[in-house]
């Protein structure tokens, strides 16, 4: 931490503590977090505007039959995979400030490639390499953030750019409508340029990252001294990040600790529901909607609505949840909007009623999803077993991605999908069953430390515990 020696931390100890609470935080909400927001914006657009494209008729056009459509969609999972432990681990060595934006920049290229494909067999090379660009940015960037912002501050942040995605979910269907007026143009399809500009949008965005992400707080040009070093006391004060920088170098055993954790266990079975439940909604929502009587521009503009209130409705809860530090309840609540909506979609025939359900399943998906994150970011140090423990969870995450687009995509017939249908009812229910059991067993753990914390002192403690030390308490 060569930005931050000693002349620097007598100069903050003059300083009046509640202006740099008041300054900066808005700076780094002004610079780091709309980055932040913006990559995963683009991520998202993508990722799932092969949904929109199938709608504007790339499958007819690439007489593609349903099960095709879904190995295209799952290899893309595949790499995807792959890649978010081994990025999570070398990201703080690489730097994020550098291989952020080469993630984006590299995937930009790819997304416009499909666009100039004319065959099956070019679908299934775009996604692929798609998946292995683009898989270690979420991870990556609840990592990078969790550097930046004390645990209690959190969730809003990782709220602003997940909520990003339920937007993605609205712009998408607004922007194809709007781009399929480009049907004919170059001698291209309209689904085709659907690919190409918001491929090219990406490249663009890419490149003028590598000059505005700062690597850390301590680099960070905005921050004065004084600033940076306020801001690496709070976020060691929180425990977001270790006192002595040797605790957050490179441990093999750091990484075994992570997925060795019951509570990591629990949240990574949350987190596999909670994906296969928002996967299926990102790339089938608006097919959904087209089984429901709309067609065209008309089901594309139909797709728009559920996303815009999964969008209020996470960043109300974040906002509530940084404030009272309930990351379970916040899960278990949009579980029960998830219950809800699937149970409509099942129990009904009505097409109006359908469509009403989504405004629950989608906003409950969407909701849910930065609540689980953020409870995996709070509760895991020192670093690497916190690196390890986001990687997991996005594992499982992704792994649910592949089983919602085999189950919408030729398990479960259209327009009912009541296989799938009923599957995510099973899975609503977990996201509350799983968040109680780990409550319980948190709120246990945190009576024990309690009870620790009075039988002896910090300095007789072990070291290396991370968040086993009795002085970490776990956010509930």
């Amino acid at each position: 931490m060569d930005a931050l020696d000693k002349s620097d931390q007598d100069i903050l100890s003059e300083q009046d503590s509640a202006v740099l609470e008041d300054v900066v935080w808005k700076k780094l909400d002004r610079w780091v977090l709309p980055m932040c927001t913006a990559l995963y914006l683009i991520s998202f657009f993508d990722r799932s505007n092969i949904g929109n494209a199938r709608v504007a008729g790339m499958q007819t056009a690439l007489n593609i039959t349903n099960y095709q459509y879904t190995v295209a969609l799952t290899l893309t999972y595949v790499p995807y995979i792959a890649m978010e432990l081994p990025s999570n681990l070398i990201l703080k060595r690489v730097g994020p400030n550098l291989m952020l934006p080469v993630m984006v920049t590299l995937w930009g290229i790819v997304a416009t490639m499909q666009g100039l494909i004319t065959s099956y067999t070019g679908l299934l090379l775009c996604r692929f390499f798609l998946g292995l660009a683009e898989g270690g940015l979420f991870p990556g960037l609840v990592l990078y953030l969790s550097s930046f912002y004390p645990r209690e501050r959190l969730q809003i942040r990782i709220t602003a750019f997940f909520a990003s995605a339920s937007l993605t979910g609205a712009f998408s269907g607004l922007l194809a409508a709007a781009i399929m007026d480009m049907d004919g143009v170059g001698g291209k399809a309209g689904w085709a340029w659907i690919f190409i500009l918001e491929g090219l949008l990406t490249f663009v965005f890419g490149i003028f990252s590598f000059f505005v992400l700062p690597r850390s707080p301590e680099t960070a040009r905005f921050l004065s001294p004084e600033e940076r070093c306020y801001v690496v006391l709070k976020l060691k004060g929180s425990s977001a990040i270790s006192d002595d920088d040797k605790k957050d170098s490179f441990s093999w055993m750091e990484v075994l600790r992570a997925i060795r954790s019951p509570q990591l266990l629990m949240l990574c079975v949350i987190v596999f529901f909670g994906g296969t439940l928002l996967f299926g909604l990102a790339f089938f929502e608006p097919t959904i909607v087209a089984g429901l009587g709309y067609a065209g521009n008309k089901a594309q503009l139909m797709s728009v609505p559920p996303f815009v209130l999964a969008f209020i409705a996470s960043v109300i809860s974040a906002l509530v949840s940084d404030r009272y530090g309930c990351r379970g309840l916040m899960v278990i609540f949009f579980g029960i909007w998830c219950i809800i909506g699937f149970s409509m979609f099942y129990a009904t025939t009505s097409r109006h009623v359908q469509y009403a359900s989504l405004f629950f399943s989608v906003t409950g998906a969407y909701a849910s999803a930065p609540a689980a994150i953020t409870w995996v970011a709070n509760n895991s140090a020192p670093h690497i077993r916190r690196a390890s423990s986001i990687a997991f969870a996005f594992v499982a995450s992704n792994s649910g991605g592949i089983l919602a687009t085999w189950l919408l995509g030729s398990l479960s017939p259209a327009p009912e999908y009541t296989s799938a249908t009923i599957t995510f009812i099973v899975m609503s229910i977990g996201l509350v069953v799983v968040p109680s059991l780990n409550l319980f067993y948190l709120s246990r753990e945190n009576r024990a430390k309690a009870e620790t914390r009075l039988s002896m002192s910090k300095h007789d403690e072990p070291e290396h515990l991370g968040d086993r030390s009795a002085w970490f308490v776990y956010s509930l």
